[in-house]
């Protein structure tokens, strides 16, 4: 409660001190809100060297628990084809591989801009994963066929993407009739070494999050009319799971 509380208002949760027994000292610093991440503009704004490399979801276990809730619903076969968009270095894809193991085999492709990431995931998969350097708008042009799984974590919102067509892309193109979804909203933000829940507009102090429900009610419907049976869950990042359904 009193993290939340520090979080609302914008200051740090220090380790607490003893008072006077049953009390304890209760110590809170202003957070830099200035202190935003960033990058260098162009394809290596989220590149192996900058701030956001060093952010690991992987370390956040309620997105470690939500991912694995979405890939229990989503019930993927040995041999299944599975695209990651927006792969970086990988992070998820490591998570699926350690959760479902039979998985291993399976054919994975990867897409990013980011040269410096994809040569982190090269390194981290070898030959297991196909990577290819691209822009998400240009998928087309890759010839990539169909897939059981197509997962994109904190992607499609970014600026220059148009989040729209790559969903018409990825479900007309390269789905499977039974393919399915995993797409990630992020519902947070990075500030002063602080993860910040909600998404913020500027000159906002409080989350607004008109801006994200109304994303999510477009992907949720434009799934369900594509006969997808659709859950969205999840805390710093919403994941919109779309699934083959009745």
């Amino acid at each position: 409660m009193w993290v939340d509380l520090a979080e609302r208002l914008g200051l740090r949760m220090l380790t607490p001190r003893d008072a006077a027994e049953p009390l304890v000292r209760l110590r809170f610093e202003p957070v830099d809100l200035g202190a935003r991440l960033a990058g260098p503009e162009g394809t290596e704004k989220y590149g192996a060297d900058s701030e956001f490399a060093r952010i690991s979801k992987l370390e956040d276990p309620g997105f470690v628990i939500d991912l694995g809730d979405a890939l229990d619903r989503v019930a993927l076969a040995p041999g299944a084809r599975i695209l990651d968009l927006g792969i970086n270095t990988g992070d998820e894809l490591a998570l699926l591989m350690a959760l479902i193991p039979t998985l291993r085999g399976a054919d994975f492709v990867g897409v990013d801009h980011s040269a410096s990431a994809l040569a982190v995931a090269r390194v981290r998969f070898g030959p297991d994963v196909t990577l290819h350097e691209a822009d998400l708008n240009t998928l087309g042009s890759l010839a990539l066929g169909r897939f059981d799984l197509v997962v994109s974590i904190g992607t499609l919102q970014s600026p220059g993407i148009d989040d729209r067509e790559v969903l018409r892309r990825i479900v007309q193109d390269h789905l499977t009739p039974t393919g399915a979804v995993i797409l990630g909203f992020p519902n947070c933000r990075y500030v002063d070494g602080e993860v910040e829940s909600g998404t913020r507009m500027k000159n906002f102090r409080q989350p607004e999050l008109g801006l994200l429900i109304k994303d999510i009610a477009f992907y949720r419907k434009y799934l369900q009319q594509h006969d997808r049976q659709v859950f969205v869950t999840g805390k710093n990042y919403l994941l919109v799971t779309g699934v083959s359904g009745p």
